[in-house]
């Protein structure tokens, strides 16, 4: 405890080094910290936005596409599955739930989901959790659109409130469904998914405002009004994807095969859990040189430290020759520098993953609502626990350095000091 106390003394008369130094390591540490926070939060919060849905079903394709078009709204669809395929699934009797979604709209950059009620019945994200109503409800009329929490908190949008969809999914649109515009009929609570950044409106409905177009365009000379396309049939002719939830879990691959083997178009079925793994594989690689560079600032630092310890030790052999002069042994003070270096690590390692922590307590809410990432404030894991007692511990051996040094330098000096 002497030798530590002894340190601490020493680091007083030093305070501003010192100081910039725990700095130093503390930026690093929460870096540290926070690449990982980050990384689990991006896993978790793409984890979360789907839940007890069993397959996903979609035009053949590759199943990653598949999951970010259907469920994130990445990206776009190679193909669309036609409406007696969605049906034929339906049917099947392992199947207890199934909902369409139809993409391709777009609203200031927002995407347009088209689907139908069960939709707000059957999605689920975060562990089961359904979805609720901030203000109104779901869509009763065929020109009603429930938007998400982000799309009403940037445009600005209540309930009653009048928009117009735009064809494409682009953030400007120059090709716009004004003819038939939508009025908001509610406004869900924030989920921190996807959903808070969508537009929903009814099958119908996509089908309705598409009704007088053809390859993407409007017929020229047919313009059919909302009031007149009221009145037509609306079935839908193709949708993008289906979720599916079906009645035992156990009959996923069968169900998932069948599907697969579909002879009348080539479709996919996939389980998003499955294609998410495929995505961690994917970007494993970026994930680990995040960790690389994060180890190397933590490095950097500490070699700052050593450097810091060095540059100052000629200035402290009139220090160490006191101390040996009143009994101090050349342990001693090998002891006292190498416990100076723990010290400032120590103290960096408490700073940085304090300001961690309150870093996020004050961004999460900026962080969730602009990137959508749900970053957790929870206590360090056992193996973020082990990373920090490393790096302290490697305060402790990278102080030896200068330590040693001293060492050699307290046996030769005695109270003659070279000025």
């Amino acid at each position: 405890m002497m030798i530590f106390r002894l340190a601490f003394q020493s680091l007083l008369n030093r305070w501003v080094t010192a100081c910039l130094t725990v700095l130093a390591i503390a930026v690093s540490v929460m870096l540290l910290l926070g690449v990982e926070k980050v990384r689990t939060g991006a896993r978790q919060s793409f984890a979360d936005t789907i839940s007890g849905t069993d397959l996903i079903v979609g035009a053949r394709s590759g199943s990653l596409n598949l999951l970010l078009y259907s469920v994130f709204r990445i990206g776009n669809a190679t193909n669309n599955v036609t409406w007696k395929s969605y049906q034929d699934i339906a049917k099947m009797p392992e199947v207890s739930w199934i909902v369409p979604m139809s993409l391709g709209d777009s609203h200031h950059g927002f995407r347009v989901l088209g689907t139908n009620a069960d939709y707000f019945t059957h999605y689920k994200f975060r562990h089961g959790q359904s979805m609720t109503f901030a203000s109104g409800g779901p869509f009763t009329d065929l020109f009603d659109a429930v938007i998400g929490s982000d799309v009403a908190d940037a445009l600005g949008y209540k309930v009653g409130d009048r928009i117009v969809v735009a064809h494409g999914v682009g953030s400007i649109s120059f090709v716009e469904h004004e003819d038939k515009p939508f009025r908001v009929s509610g406004i869900l609570a924030k989920t921190g998914t996807p959903i808070d950044r969508t537009v929903h409106v009814s099958l119908e409905a996509i089908e309705a405002i598409h009704i007088d177009w053809q390859n993407g365009a409007p017929v020229p000379g047919e313009n059919i009004s909302a009031d007149a396309v009221r009145k037509m049939d609306l079935t839908p002719r193709a949708i993008t994807a289906a979720m599916v939830g079906l009645n035992s879990k156990l009959a996923t691959f069968k169900v998932q095969r069948r599907i697969n083997d579909y002879p009348e178009e080539p479709l996919s079925a996939i389980m998003p859990g499955v294609a998410l793994q495929e995505l961690w594989g994917l970007i494993g690689t970026a994930e680990t040189a995040l960790s690389v560079v994060s180890a190397m600032v933590v490095a950097t630092a500490l070699l700052g430290m050593v450097t810091m310890i060095l540059t100052t030790l000629n200035e402290r052999r009139r220090e160490m020759a006191i101390l040996r002069s009143v009994g101090a042994t050349p342990a001693t003070v090998l002891g006292l520098l190498a416990a100076e270096g723990g010290l400032l690590t120590l103290a960096g390692v408490i700073a940085g993953t304090l300001g961690l922590y309150v870093g996020l307590y004050l961004m999460r809410p900026y962080i969730d609502h602009t990137y959508g990432l749900s970053l957790a404030i929870d206590p360090p894991r056992p193996d973020e626990w082990l990373k920090l007692g490393l790096i302290v511990a490697a305060g402790f051996i990278a102080g030896l350095l200068p330590a040693i040094r001293a060492y050699r330098l307290s046996l030769a000096d005695g109270m003659m000091v070279r000025v």
